[in-house]
């Protein structure tokens, strides 16, 4: 049991497979942990009982909040609208500069978690009473949180609100394809292209996290990514090129990129945050490499956060901080014509 929860029936994981040993070969995340009995997963919240691996983190709500959702940040999806964000404890990530750590490694660090049981249906009631147009899946990697979220997504369809993931993209291909069934739209960190950064960083590997990406996109869900730029960790012109070259070459230079300023934090607190001209330089770098549509976040003194046509440069969503001005024309360049990328961009969803 996580510390803090209240006792709640076992839900098993529904992609786990068991072997003859009483192990269980967990499938939701690409770590694919081999879990003796007793004992749990990386994420901390997937428990081998008796031979079968179940979810510690099933409705669990460690964290709840209207946010904007261009917090998230999703900027072309439905502009100006409202996200219901939810979390439970867990991630397979243990990264050194994680801003949201306590609820994210506090189950493998053993920290004591106030929880609240939330039903799936009261997710939904609580994103409806408080006239949100999406449900947010957010604050730690969701995918620790697979059942819960596909619950509540199913939920959250009927209830016609959107679903929106935000994560570290460390779900595998047979996760995805259940996801793509709810999730409408995902923010990704990309967080470098060298492998080392990952294994030394967040003990975790890069592969798995294109392959998501790329599983993602196939499977029709809107995908922006996001780079934290963290200084003498993945901050330099090579690493910055290696990125946006992806992004372009793979995924299309229509597609979002966030380049979001590090601030310290858990086992980074001595790096500096991140200079203004280090995140002016990674935006020139993506827009070099052909990316139309490149934002800098964290840092609203440098007014990078508007959107404007990729062909005639009209300003089409004015954003400062999570104010938002939509001057778009049925989701079009008011100009020019030119559609901007996206989904809800034609106008926003109905309130509630």
């Amino acid at each position: 049991m996580l510390p803090g929860t209240e006792p709640v029936a076992p839900v098993p994981t529904i992609l786990a497979t068991a072997l003859p040993d009483g192990s269980v070969r967990c499938g939701v995340c690409a770590h694919r942990c081999l879990v003796r009995p007793g004992r749990t997963g990386i994420c901390g919240v997937r428990e081998n009982r008796d031979g079968v691996l179940v979810s510690l983190a099933y409705g669990q709500v460690v964290a709840e909040a209207l946010d904007p959702i261009e917090k998230k940040p999703l900027f072309h999806v439905a502009p100006g609208s409202t996200a219901w964000s939810i979390a439970t404890p867990g991630c397979p990530f243990h990264c050194s500069f994680c801003q949201n750590w306590e609820i994210a490694q506090g189950p493998r660090l053993g920290l004591d978690l106030a929880a609240r049981r939330t039903p799936p249906e009261a997710v939904v009631d609580g994103a409806l009473a408080h006239r949100a147009n999406a449900i947010a899946y957010t604050y730690v990697e969701p995918t620790v949180f697979l059942e819960y979220a596909l619950d509540v997504g199913r939920l959250a369809r009927r209830a016609g609100l959107r679903n929106l993931w935000i994560t570290d993209g460390y779900a595998t291909p047979e996760a995805v394809a259940m996801l793509a069934t709810v999730i409408d739209a995902a923010n990704v960190d990309l967080k470098s292209l060298d492998d080392g950064f990952y294994r030394r960083l967040c003990g975790a590997r890069l592969a798995p996290v294109l392959e998501a990406i790329v599983a993602m996109r196939r499977a029709g869900i809107w995908l922006e990514l996001t780079t934290l730029v963290i200084p003498g960790h993945n901050d330099d012109d090579a690493a910055l090129r290696d990125i946006a070259a992806w992004i372009a070459g793979t995924l299309g230079p229509e597609t979002p990129w966030h380049i979001s300023r590090f601030h310290p934090a858990h086992r980074m607190r001595e790096v500096p945050p991140t200079p203004s001209s280090s995140l002016l330089r990674a935006a020139a770098i993506g827009r070099e490499a052909g990316l139309e549509h490149v934002y800098v976040g964290n840092a609203p003194e440098l007014g990078l956060e508007d959107t404007r046509c990729a062909s005639c440069g009209t300003l089409l969503v004015e954003r400062l901080g999570y104010a938002v001005r939509n001057h778009l024309d049925g989701g079009a360049c008011p100009v020019c014509g030119r559609p901007m990328p996206g989904i809800g961009l034609v106008r926003p969803m109905a309130a509630r």
